[in-house]
Order: structure tokens, then sequence, then C-alpha cells
């Protein structure tokens, strides 16, 4: 009976040991579901798509039919096998991938746009290497057969002008191919102007869209019997989805917390590097008279009016390696107007932070327990018990 006790008694600290530990796994593995997986859900659960008014003609039920659901990202920059840590790809890729899959399973887009430097190695991969690449994007990036996935090329996926081949742009084609009527894909990078081979032919299918275009819209400029033999396209002004910006000075006028910084704002952009030539960029603006311009590359946010009257947004980067505060835009679009709204995703310092704080409690109640730090609990009874003795 005795021994029996004395027993019951030795196992009591092995129990309160495994209970405890026990607990202690649960708080860290609660604080990864959050910081991995739950706060996706939480930010991007607040983002509502914008409203769109439709034609003066059209009922709300037809409004609501005819808009197409957009989502918009720009500079994922995947690293590739000669630069890329695998600690950084692991981090940064997974948090790409958890807002890409949590974004479609809230938000439903009917189409995603990825403008441009998908890649970030593309420029020189080999064909192993880009094969590997593109199937990590897939696993990434997949998404239902409701959803349609278009990506526009970036110097990162096949090079600033001077390293262009047609190789690569094929390559990149091969994967990535779609075309539509409301939509104009611009290779922004083949807007060079000094008549190089892919400049050429990127050139003549922008020219040739714009005919078509302009035919189907019924622009005075262009005559019926030019007109006569021609693809006609839906008759609404496009929505020109690029890489490079149009030109512009510099990033001073952008506004809005995720634009540059303040010491970068007022920084000359170097034409044909940062931004388009203004050549290029009056071309396209004058074959397409867009609606809607949006672009890429800076990584940074910013909005401004070309014209007078035509906006474009450029789009910051989906990634962490990019920026602390990453977003997406939410377009509602529909064949005569637009909505746009942003939508931001977990800032990576937040994140930190919570494991931060984590971290520092895990250590307070493993110092506790091994009665190294005195809880502050027991700490308050010894001096209620002192005070009572005096």
């Amino acid at each position: 009976m005795l021994s029996s006790s004395s027993t019951t008694v030795k196992n009591l600290p092995l129990k309160r040991r495994l209970c405890f530990l026990l607990k202690l796994v649960c708080f860290v593995s609660s604080v990864l579901i959050f910081c991995e997986f739950l706060i996706y859900y939480v930010v991007i659960f607040q983002c509502r798509w914008p409203n769109v008014k439709g034609g003066a003609h059209m009922s709300e039920k037809e409004t609501s039919a005819s808009v197409l659901k957009a989502i918009i990202l720009a500079d994922t920059h995947l690293l590739g096998e000669i630069k890329g840590h695998w600690l950084d790809k692991l981090r940064r890729e997974w948090q790409m991938e958890r807002s890409f899959q949590t974004a479609l399973w809230l938000l439903q887009p009917d189409i995603v746009f990825i403008l441009g430097d998908v890649f970030d190695e593309g420029k020189w991969s080999s064909p192993q290497a880009w094969a590997d690449d593109v199937r990590r994007f897939q696993k990434m990036f997949k998404h239902s057969v409701f959803t349609e996935l278009v990506v526009i090329a970036g110097n990162h996926d096949i090079g600033f002008h001077y390293e262009m081949t047609t190789y690569k742009v094929n390559r990149f084609e091969k994967v990535f191919n779609f075309t539509s009527g409301n939509f104009v894909l611009v290779n922004s990078v083949a807007m060079e102007g000094d008549g190089c081979a892919v400049c050429r032919t990127s050139e003549a299918k922008l020219v040739a869209l714009s005919h078509k275009l302009n035919c189907s819209q019924q622009k005075p400029n262009h005559s019926k019997r030019r007109c006569n033999d021609v693809e006609k396209l839906p008759a609404s002004e496009p929505i020109l989805l690029q890489h490079y910006p149009l030109y512009r000075k510099s990033d001073a006028e952008c506004t809005g917390e995720d634009s540059a910084p303040p010491e970068e704002k007022s920084i000359p952009f170097k034409e044909k590097y940062d931004v388009l030539s203004q050549e290029a960029s009056q071309k396209l603006l004058w074959w397409f008279q867009p609606r809607l311009i949006l672009s890429g590359h800076t990584h940074s946010a910013c909005e401004v009016l070309h014209a007078g009257k035509i906006p474009e947004i450029s789009v910051p980067s989906f990634s962490w390696r990019n920026r602390n505060n990453p977003s997406f835009i939410m377009g509602s679009i529909t064949p005569t107007d637009f909505s746009l709204q942003k939508c931001f995703l977990p800032f990576e310092s937040r994140v930190f932070t919570i494991y931060c704080a984590a971290g520092a409690l895990l250590v307070i109640l493993v110092l506790a327990h091994v009665q190294l730090l005195t809880p502050p609990f027991y700490f308050a009874q010894r001096l209620i018990s002192k005070h009572k003795a005096v």
C-alpha cells in the first residue's frame, strides 16, 4: 500500500512535465497555423469587389451578369537556381502561394493577370532551369478551370532588350499564351523602337490589332472600305496590360502607403529601362486610345493620368521579397466601365512581430516552469504572506 502511494507521488512530476510539454506544442502549433495559414484568410477576407455602373439601358441584373471580375498582380520574381537561396525561396514563395490560393478561394475571380517578372532569372535560365521554374510556378499559381490565368512578359522573364532573343520570347509564349479583344497585352520589352527582329514582329502585331479595334469601334479615321475584310472585335475601348509603365519623369507625384519610399521618389526614371520611351508611349496611346493602363516593374504603387484623361495604375509587387506590404488590384470590368480596389496582403513585419512576441512568451513560460523565473501570481502571493506575517 505504501509502495503504491510512493509510486504515484513519483509519477506526478512526470505527468506535469508531459502536460506542460503538450501545452507548449499546442501553443507553438497554434502560432504556426495562424501565421502561415489563417492570417491570409483574416486579411484577404476584408477585401470586397468594387461596384461598377452599367450603361443607362442596362438593368442592375444585366450589369451584374456582364461584370468581369479580375485580379491583377505583378512582379512575383520566383527565384532561380543561380541567385536564389533555399530559405528565401521557401519563405517568399510560400507567402505568395498562400496569398494567391486564399484570394482565389475567397474572391473567386473570373480572370487573373500577372504583369510580368514572374521569374527572377528567366533572362538567363538554361532549358532545365526554365522547366523547373515553370513547374514551381504552376504549383504555386494553380487554379480551377473557372478562372483564367494570363501572364505578360517582363524583363526578368525574357531579358532586357539587349538580352532578349526570339528563342526566349517563344519559350515564354509557349507556356503563357493568351489573346483577347478587350485586353491588349503588350510586350513592353520589345518597344525599343530600334527595328530589331522581335521589335518589328511585336509592333506589327500591335498595329494590326489596333486596326481591328478601330474598325470594330467605327472610328472616324477608319473608312468602311478599309474595314470591310477586317475581323470584328468587341466594340469597347481596350485596357492595356504591360510590364513597363508608360513614360513618366519619376514617382515624385505618386502617393499612398505603398508608393515608393520618399528618398526614391525624386530619382529620375531612365527611358527604356525604368519606363517606356516617350516615343513608344505616344505610339501605344495613339494606336489604342485605351480607357485604362495597368503596369508593373517599379514594385511600388502609382496612379497617373496620360493626356489628361487616360489613367495608368502601376501595381506593386506581390512578394515580400520586394516590399513589406504587398498587394494586388481587384477590378470589376464591363464593356463600358471599370472600377478598381486595392487588396493588401499580410505585412511581413507584422508576421515577424507575432513570431517574436510568441517566442518571448514561450521563453517566459519555460523559465517559469523550471522555476528560474517566478511567475507573477506566486510572487504576489509571497508578498501577501510576508505582509500578513508582519
